[in-house]
């Protein structure tokens, strides 16, 4: 029988080591977790107080009782929050171009695409979709122009006037026949020398 007793006394230091590195284990990893979770010291060293004392009740209690997130995963979110925001708040951009633009622009300067209009009564920047003007209410729906709108859409008016030329005068060559045949449509020609 000693070889029993033996074996016995082997197979119980055994589980005994396997239990106390298994309860060890347990602790660094309740430590470990809680400091992945909180940044309060005294957060971590109850976490792994309460797994060493209670030994797997004591994990099964940490599991219940710690925080949600990492804090890993709380920045991660926090940075997804604040995209959001940007997205939210985001400066607007040229239709035609993406280069950003500001709010009180006209006109996108590197494409030169028309981004707002400005109310025929007020003056106001409007969006060029909007047909009532919100600050004045007057209605957008037809455009006349401002005897000034060149000048303030940054033209230059020109000084030139252009008059069309008076129409060559018709050469005596190509009358039309006061007698002309019906079956004749075009006009006769008539030579000087002839």
């Amino acid at each position: 029988m000693p070889i029993n007793n033996n074996l016995l006394l082997t197979l119980a230091v055994y589980g005994g080591v396997v239990v106390a590195i298994f309860w060890v284990a347990m602790v660094i990893w309740a430590y470990r977790d809680m400091r992945a979770r909180s940044r309060d010291g005294l957060a971590q060293i109850f976490a792994a107080t309460v797994v060493a004392i209670l030994n797997i009740p004591g994990l099964f209690i940490y599991i219940l009782m710690r925080p949600r997130e990492t804090l890993s995963e709380a920045y991660e979110r926090s940075l997804e929050e604040e995209a959001l925001l940007q997205e939210i708040e985001e400066k607007p951009t040229c239709p035609g171009c993406g280069n950003r633009v500001r709010d009180e622009w006209q006109a996108c300067p590197y494409c030169h695409t028309r981004l707002k209009k400005a109310c025929r009564n007020c003056t106001e920047l409007l969006e060029l979709s909007w047909n009532l003007c919100p600050y004045c209410a007057v209605d957008q729906s037809r455009y006349e122009a401002s005897p000034n709108a060149t000048s303030r859409a940054g033209h230059v008016q020109s000084t030139f006037q252009y008059q069309p030329e008076p129409p060559p005068a018709i050469d005596d060559k190509w009358l039309a026949s006061n007698n002309q045949r019906s079956d004749q449509e075009y006009p006769q020609y008539i030579d000087d020398e002839y």
